[in-house]
């Protein structure tokens, strides 16, 4: 049963329909209602919230020249530990612009909470694509004593855009019961504020952990829209199965008479289908994908754009 669990993921992540309905920097709400009740009624807080740094800035375990992230795995697919999803966007700080090509430098502790400082074990680079996504798959962190006390499982990142400073911080996760008492995860305001920096995580459908980080960094980007933040536009609220192999049935709804596209980008941020694109009235609508027999197994992402603004995506997975 491991074998054959291993043996799947080298297909690609893996990752359910809805992960990025919770998100740090645009938390929203999303309540599915019948047609009548106004497609969906919606209880959101958006918010754009610079990414901070880390009381503890770098720390002492960083090692320069972490090799390229291969297939989005961090961590070998033998590692030992509980498998964790981390995915999200760059934004600019004003959050009206995605910022592709950014450079994000990622290390952290085994299961046992100890680093590789040989290797380069747990530690790699990767870049933001051209819709400033970015997606890795690793192992939780596990804890270790700093002094008296244990440091909360955490995630070091070293954030750099094209042409500007680079960010360097710390990810923790909701329910740690070692956030209150830390150092650096527990300050909630300043320059050092860790609290759009402490994320939640769910199980998804194949067992792993995931988690949504979106950062919000000064840096140059392009304006491809702000998932969340446009949701009073229209949604997808379901793809499924997803998982899936051969077809994908997707559900949305449009809010207000809009020009509507629903399309598939890559990893990359190439677009590989468009699935529909029509002037539609407020209603919920479905359209089916079945990929071309050639197209690659892996990760893609589900797009509505309503009048030329990407307004939502979801990640799904082709086996």
């Amino acid at each position: 049963m491991q074998k054959h669990k291993k043996n799947k993921r080298r297909q690609f992540l893996k990752n359910t329909s809805l992960s990025l309905l919770t998100a740090t920097v645009f938390p929203t709400i999303i309540k599915a209602e019948n047609a009548d009740d106004s497609l969906m009624k919606k209880d959101s807080t958006s918010t754009c919230n610079q990414s901070t740094e880390d009381a503890y800035g770098q720390g002492p375990f960083y090692s320069s020249n972490a090799p390229t992230i291969q297939n989005n795995q961090l961590a070998d697919i033998n590692e030992i530990g509980t498998r964790i999803i981390i995915s999200g966007q760059v934004y600019n700080l004003e959050c009206s612009e995605v910022i592709p090509n950014t450079e994000i430098d990622i290390w952290h502790a085994n299961h046992a909470g100890e680093y590789d400082n040989i290797g380069y074990n747990l530690r790699g680079k990767t870049t933001t694509n051209s819709q400033g996504f970015y997606i890795f798959e690793s192992i939780k962190p596990g804890l270790y004593l700093n002094g008296s006390n244990y440091r909360p499982s955490h995630i070091h990142f070293k954030i750099t855009p094209p042409g500007f400073s680079t960010l360097i911080t710390q990810l923790y996760f909701q329910g740690d019961p070692y956030i209150p008492n830390d150092t650096a995860a527990s300050v909630s305001s300043g320059p050092f504020d860790a609290t759009n920096r402490i994320i939640p995580l769910f199980t998804n459908s194949n067992g792993d952990l995931e988690g949504t980080w979106n950062i919000v960094i000064d840096g140059n980007g392009v304006p491809l829209g702000t998932n969340n933040i446009h949701l009073d536009k229209g949604i997808i609220y379901n793809a499924s199965p997803n998982p899936f192999i051969n077809h994908i049935e997707i559900n949305y709804g449009v809010f207000t008479k809009s020009k509507v596209v629903i399309a598939v980008y890559n990893i990359r941020g190439e677009i590989v289908a468009n699935l529909d694109e029509r002037v539609l009235d407020p209603e919920k609508y479905s359209v089916s994908w079945r990929p071309h027999s050639n197209l690659p197994k892996g990760h893609y992402f589900i797009s509505i754009i309503i009048n030329d603004l990407q307004v939502h995506y979801l990640k799904v997975i082709r086996k």
